[in-house]
């Protein structure tokens, strides 16, 4: 799959997903999506993410970011540029007033071949932690364990996650300044077990961006917010800090995850990256 090939979008609602049937036709949604697209297509080329005939298993919560990745990749395969299947999958973790009716019904609706999964994850979360705790941490490595047991279940080679731009440059920070350490989300990792694969498709997408996108495909988005708790105070002063950046220094977010791609170690400070011991300047009379 090249990105180099050019990217036609239907005028006619036969010929397109039928997610995208009631898609606007503007001038200014078509820039969004095939700019969407085509940071979706170089992600997926540059790591080597697309093995012909592979299943993958999608992960949608409901929110604006996995409902994009969903459009998105099913975009690609319905044009031919993803030779891959793919199977949506939400796990109701029984968060309280969690609307159970909402994807399949909208799945269904658009002939999306998916899997509903029910695992109480809430109850092991709010039993393990004091009241007024932030949950989000916990329940994401339990959510992780049971997707990649379905995916196994499934016989999918790749978990494809709806992780963007600002995820990863705010992971980044948060190693960075309380880690003490250089890391992010990469793109493409292999679990422990060596068996699965985790994608992040959007790793290249603004999050304004899929925000735009989901708000013109009016998409039924359930709110991450049913079990009154959220991320913490480190990840939204990070927020805050990059969306300062992107206000007084337009364009910073793109040049900083370009820079997570254009690393070089002989500059930076591992020793066990680079092999700072062996440089020696040369003295009058070495051999050349």
């Amino acid at each position: 799959m090249s990105t180099a090939e050019p990217l036609a979008l239907a005028d006619d609602d036969s010929n397109c997903h039928p997610m995208f049937r009631n898609a606007p036709s503007g001038v200014e949604f078509n820039k969004l999506r095939k700019r969407l697209i085509r940071q979706v297509r170089e992600t997926l080329d540059s790591y080597g993410m697309v093995r012909p005939g592979a299943k993958w298993l999608v992960a949608l919560s409901g929110g604006k970011d996995s409902y994009g990745l969903l459009a998105i990749l099913l975009d690609l395969k319905w044009r031919g540029l993803l030779p891959v299947d793919l199977l949506a999958c939400n796990l109701d973790q029984g968060q309280p007033n969690f609307p159970k009716h909402i994807l399949p019904e909208f799945l269904e609706a658009n002939g999306v071949a998916h899997r509903i999964e029910y695992q109480d994850t809430y109850s092991i979360v709010t039993d393990k932690l004091p009241q007024g705790s932030t949950y989000c941490s916990l329940c994401s490595r339990l959510r992780r364990g049971h997707l990649y047991r379905i995916a196994r279940e499934e016989g999918c080679s790749a978990l494809v996650l709806g992780h963007h731009r600002e995820d990863i440059l705010e992971t980044f920070f948060m190693n960075l300044f309380h880690g003490g350490k250089l890391a992010a989300m990469p793109p493409k990792l292999l679990n422990d077990e060596g068996d699965m694969e985790v994608l992040r498709p959007l790793a290249l997408c603004a999050e304004a961006d899929l925000e735009r996108f989901a708000q013109a495909m009016d998409f039924p988005i359930i709110p991450c917010d049913l079990c009154g708790s959220q991320d913490g105070l480190q990840r939204n002063a990070m927020k805050a800090m990059l969306d300062d950046f992107e206000r007084k220094m337009p364009g910073r977010k793109d040049v900083m995850i370009r820079a997570m791609g254009n690393i070089n170690p002989s500059h930076m400070l591992d020793t066990r990256l680079f092999d700072f011991a062996s440089l020696m300047a040369k003295t009058p009379g070495d051999s050349l």
